[in-house]
């Protein structure tokens, strides 16, 4: 796989994740309402602790064995599948979102940093995508430039978090409803066709 391919792969498959509405979305939704970009920044941080820290774990897990056949068909499978099971809930989702409002919480500015180490840390469909879809990724990045490859890798996904979050954080200090927007919806909508691609891509590429 030469560069371009590489980071495209990286961007679209890893957007996905990033864009797509979790625990930590509806949070920096909460808290960008009372606390605006900042709090989007600091969701980010920590965010980027609990990641950074797990991806690292599992590519040191997945380097002695990156090249056996059978790792390679299995991870290629699970996470051919989760993608397109992901892609299929995202395009419902953007279907049948509604548009609630987010309550700011009383806690403090301060506690912001803690409260994205547990959203992020004790969310398990976060550990189920890296565990998945984003184990794939680790693979190719490992088969692209070893380690050096999968901090490349993380680079190439996690300035979405912060572009996202710190957007969404501001949007939502103005009061705008995100959840509600239909330009929203329709990029929940089109990253679904893509994560359905690449989980069609993944898993022929596994078996064949």
């Amino acid at each position: 796989m030469d560069m371009l391919s590489f980071v495209v792969t990286i961007v679209l498959v890893s957007a996905s994740g990033a864009l797509a509405p979790g625990a930590l979305f509806f949070a920096n939704i909460s808290y960008g309402s009372k606390f605006g970009a900042k709090s989007g920044l600091i969701f980010s941080i920590s965010h980027t602790v609990v990641e950074f820290f797990l991806v690292m774990v599992f590519a040191l897990g997945l380097l002695t064995v990156a090249n056996e056949p059978i790792v390679q068909l299995v991870v290629g499978i699970i996470g051919g599948i989760f993608l397109i099971v992901f892609g299929i809930v995202q395009i419902r989702n953007s279907l049948l979102f509604k548009t609630e409002e987010s309550k700011a919480s009383k806690s403090s500015f301060h506690h912001l940093f803690f409260i994205g180490l547990a959203f992020t840390g004790l969310n398990p469909l976060f550990i189920v995508w890296w565990l998945t879809v984003g184990a794939e990724l680790i693979l190719i990045s490992l088969a692209f430039a070893s380690l050096a490859g999968v901090i490349f890798m993380y680079f190439c996904h996690v300035w979405m978090d912060y572009v996202w979050l710190i957007g969404i954080a501001h949007l939502a200090k103005k009061g705008t409803n995100v959840i509600g927007l239909k330009w929203y919806r329709g990029l929940m909508a089109v990253f679904g066709v893509i994560l359905i691609y690449f989980g069609i891509i993944f898993f022929i590429g596994a078996i064949f």
